[in-house]
């Protein structure tokens, strides 16, 4: 007796979801491998995360099932010796429920999302560390108030292409642009915000530890794109006060 053979693509997608398998449970359990996303740098950078692991659990059930589902129909229907097609006009019922249960995942995430939304973009801190940035094609021009507190005074500390700020205090970003849209993206503290011409963004961000990371700008702004980067360095309180301190120095030795 002849032995049927498994279909080649069929064997493919039945390997595909055994491979695919522990990757995803790997990934939902070990939140914070290196291959992942990269560390929690921010206070809020762990409900930006949890935002993303919930969408990742979400899909990856969607995906298994379907596939699943998928595998099934395909044996289930194969081709048989006398087998007849036949022709159906599809189900309207199915239709709607297929239809209804991806509008309820998304009110469901948008609903979830919400409070971290709101903290992340409306609930600024009351009092921090109040910093200007301008883009430029290509650098991040960064202001400080001076001795008087105030921005855009002829006092400013002004840096090219380096943030301070303290740790475990908010640091208030306004985020400005002389050209064209130019993206402020610190992947590590989960903030990624465009800078636009004619306009004023604010962000804000508090850092869980001190350390050095990069700026990068995550919009195609121009030839020189790919060397607009700056550098993030998170000081201690004292130690970021020495530094704007011996950065005003050099503003006033260079301005005569």
């Amino acid at each position: 007796m002849k032995s049927r053979r498994r279909p080649l693509w069929l064997s493919v997608l039945a390997g595909a979801a055994i491979l695919a398998a522990p990757s995803f449970l790997s990934a939902a359990a070990e939140p914070t491998a290196p291959w992942r996303l990269p560390e929690q740098a921010s206070t809020y950078a762990g409900r930006i995360d949890g935002i993303f692991n919930l969408i990742l659990w979400i899909t990856g059930i969607v995906f298994f099932a379907v596939e699943i589902t998928l595998l099934v129909f395909v044996f289930k229907y194969r081709r048989k010796p006398g087998g007849r097609a036949t022709y159906t006009h599809g189900s309207n019922r199915l239709e709607i429920v297929w239809t209804i249960i991806p509008a309820i995942i998304l009110v469901f995430l948008a609903v979830i999302s919400q409070d971290s939304w709101a903290y992340v973009r409306n609930r600024f801190p009351a009092s921090g560390t109040v910093i200007d940035i301008t883009a430029e094609q290509f650098a991040w021009n960064i202001r400080y108030p001076g001795p008087d507190g105030k921005l855009d005074t002829a006092d400013d500390i002004v840096t090219l292409n380096q943030l301070h700020f303290p740790v475990d205090k908010p640091a208030l970003i306004n985020l400005h642009s002389k050209d064209v849209i130019h993206s402020f993206f610190l992947p590590e503290f989960r903030i990624k915000q465009d800078a636009v011409p004619g306009m004023t963004t604010r962000v804000w961000v508090q850092a869980k530890h001190t350390g050095n990371w990069e700026i990068a700008c995550a919009e195609l702004c121009g030839l020189g794109h790919y060397r607009m980067k700056g550098y993030l360095t998170v000081d201690t309180p004292a130690g970021f006060q020495k530094w704007l301190a011996d950065t005003a120095a050099e503003n006033k030795t260079e301005s005569k």
